[in-house]
């Protein structure tokens, strides 16, 4: 089984540091704090984890700044040497990895989704509608026990993996919505769920039409990625449809940052905003676990499953499912595209 623990996932430290260490400001003589919204925030976000290494708690965007948790004035120097925001945390790796395993052990309920939110230095715990009154006290229990590392929120509707009947990617009965295009050599693929994949092995663009691709991969549960090839390549752009006759070129591809933008474009709800509020996210779907997930804002609904998340010309994440919508704010998962790209050695383009 492949949880991640957050030590694996932000290579945190184990050491707690108190005390005021004045994080905050930037001393003379130190690089100047870098503003997201004019440079790549994933270039500034890796630059970061590699100077500091085990030394950092996660970062984030806040304020059009990359903040990184730190746990040492060794480690906030080199943070702003990397152009980010330094910030003292109360909890290390030992006790979010503890929270986690908890929870894996002892709350591991269906509607239940949990992940690292490193703007409060905790593990933020989604319970769905599904949850009944005696498991949300069994989880609230383990909570309590955890001495303030977790936090717990409701969420309306249920989760579930978003597929359904209509017009878009079709196999095996259902319908679901393309990622991204990828290739490997002259060969042209796309990326979509794997719960999609592990319906049909023969795919098309409308229901009951001819096929365009068949599968070649599939992951579900534990992950949820699946790679289907083109049977023809002849229209098949390097680019994600905003619905509004236009298209976003995708040049290249990154892990999401908690606290940035994003959107999503699947096949029912069409395009739609968001932020990033959880990684290394645990969500218990009925029918299996899936770990290492992005949770955001940005609505969905059925059909809209193995479709884009995005930032620009950054491909992030294939969305996976929710608990639905409320308004404008949702709560839609994502599988981190650059593990699918990895797993399947493919490239966008």
């Amino acid at each position: 089984m492949r949880r991640r623990t957050i030590r694996a996932r932000i290579a945190l430290s184990a050491a707690l540091v108190l005390g005021s260490l004045g994080f905050g400001a930037t001393p003379a003589g130190a690089a100047t704090p870098v503003d997201v919204h004019t440079v790549d925030v994933h270039a500034v976000d890796s630059a970061v984890e590699r100077r500091l290494g085990a030394d950092s708690a996660g970062t984030y965007v806040e304020g059009g700044r990359l903040i990184a948790t730190v746990t040492s004035e060794a480690a906030a120097e080199r943070a702003r040497a990397a152009g980010a925001v330094p910030r003292l945390v109360e909890r290390g790796a030992a006790e979010l990895d503890a929270a986690m395993a908890a929870l894996e052990a002892r709350a591991k309920i269906p509607g239940t989704s949990w992940g690292l939110d490193p703007r409060t230095n905790q593990i933020a715990v989604e319970a769905d509608s599904s949850v009944s009154p005696r498991a949300m006290a069994r989880l609230r229990a383990v909570a309590a026990s955890l001495d303030g590392a977790v936090r717990i929120s409701r969420v309306p509707g249920v989760f579930t993996r978003e597929v359904a009947g209509g017009d878009a990617v079709h196999g095996g009965g259902y319908r679901c919505s393309a990622a991204f295009n990828v290739q490997k050599g002259t060969t042209r693929y796309f990326l979509t769920a794997g719960h999609c994949t592990n319906a049909a092995s023969s795919w098309s663009a409308t229901s009951g039409g001819g096929q365009i691709g068949v599968r070649e991969g599939t992951s579900f549960p534990t992950n949820d990625y699946g790679l289907v090839r083109y049977t023809n390549t002849a229209n098949t752009p390097g680019s994600v449809n905003l619905y509004n006759g236009s298209f976003q070129d995708i040049a290249s591809a990154a892990d999401a940052v908690v606290g940035q933008a994003i959107k999503k474009s699947g096949s029912t709800t069409k395009v739609t905003s968001g932020t990033v509020t959880a990684v290394n996210v645990t969500v218990n779907y009925s029918d299996g676990p899936v770990y290492g997930m992005v949770r955001t804002t940005a609505c969905s609904a059925g059909g809209d499953s193995g479709g884009a998340h995005f930032a620009g010309s950054v491909a992030l994440g294939i969305h996976s499912g929710s608990s639905g919508c409320t308004g404008t704010n949702g709560s839609a998962i994502h599988q981190p595209v650059r593990e699918a790209l990895s797993a399947y050695g493919v490239t966008v383009y």
